[in-house]
């Protein structure tokens, strides 16, 4: 014999208490904007100043005073770019940033796959010694480089600037990419041996995808620390057709006298390449970033 229950009654019915949102708790209070867009508009002011008075220096004619650039010229960016050899230093840093990029980003995919996926004795240690040598400033090894690269004869060549640049740069890169390695969970490789892929291939077809992200965050880096940098070149270059745009900025300084708009214009070729390139690859560096701040 069967034997029916009845359903309790809806007031009998128990209920989850459940915290109210921010959307229907009453006590619940919005910040005011100006408290938002106060300190946010005060940032992007300090942010973007500069950057409009060098505009405004290299597009306004020479001895004008006006605020806002008008007539147009740009008789100083032809100066800078034919007359002071902008051209060629802009080749030349093109040239260094895009192989220092290519070699950090190669050396750090090998040696944080490395240190992701492999245990061996003295692991710890060594990304310990790695992260000590970023408190090491590059002026301290000036003269051992130079005397190395003297040596090996590549002093006054832009090899000198890639591999220095390289190394600079390389123990971060390093760090980073295993952190982005190791949070690709290691049954997808796993996999992939199964069915017969070698430890390269998995790597090639399986991982090396899932670290786009992670590859141009650590390539953009890479290309802008070596576009700015400004010791290397200075130290390691000594004809001017190697020089590169930082140190050709330099040279732009007179004794007695600057020229402000084509320094200004000098100033607008070398930022303009790397604004293009953030925000070209803005969207893959969060996700870089993120993906490498979470530990796996």
């Amino acid at each position: 014999m069967t034997t029916l229950v009845e359903a309790p009654a809806a007031s009998e019915r128990t209920t989850v208490n459940r915290p109210p949102s921010r959307r229907t708790d009453p006590n619940h209070r919005r910040a005011p904007r100006w408290m938002i867009y106060t300190p946010l508009a005060l940032y992007l002011l300090f942010t973007l100043v500069p950057f409009y008075w060098i505009l405004l220096f290299s597009l306004r004619p020479a001895g004008s005073t006006s605020v806002i650039p008008w007539p147009i010229t740009f008789e100083h960016y032809k100066t800078v770019w034919d007359g002071a050899g902008f051209a060629v230093f802009f080749k030349n840093s093109v040239v260094i940033a895009l192989f220092t990029l290519f070699g950090t980003t190669i050396l750090s995919l090998l040696g944080g796959y490395a240190l992701a996926r492999f245990r061996f004795r003295g692991r710890g240690a060594f990304m310990v010694m790695t992260l000590c040598t970023q408190f090491i400033p590059g002026a301290m090894m000036l003269i051992p480089l130079f005397d190395i690269f003297r040596t090996i004869g590549l002093i006054n060549t832009p090899w000198s600037i890639v591999v220095a640049d390289t190394v600079f740069g390389l123990p971060l890169s390093l760090i980073m990419m295993a952190g982005f390695i190791r949070n690709i969970p290691i049954e997808l490789e796993e996999a992939s041996w199964v069915d017969g892929c070698g430890r390269l291939r998995g790597f090639l077809t399986v991982v090396l995808p899932l670290l786009r992200p992670g590859m141009v965050a650590i390539s953009s880096f890479a290309f802008i620390g070596s576009w700015n940098n400004f010791l290397f070149a200075l130290m390691f270059l000594n004809d001017q057709d190697q020089f590169t745009i930082p140190v050709g900025l330099s040279y732009m300084l007179g004794e007695y006298s600057v020229d402000f708009g084509a320094l200004a214009a000098g100033g607008v070729v070398a930022v303009v390449p790397v604004v293009l390139v953030f925000a070209y690859v803005q969207k893959f560096l969060v996700q870089g970033l993120s993906a490498g701040a979470v530990k796996g």
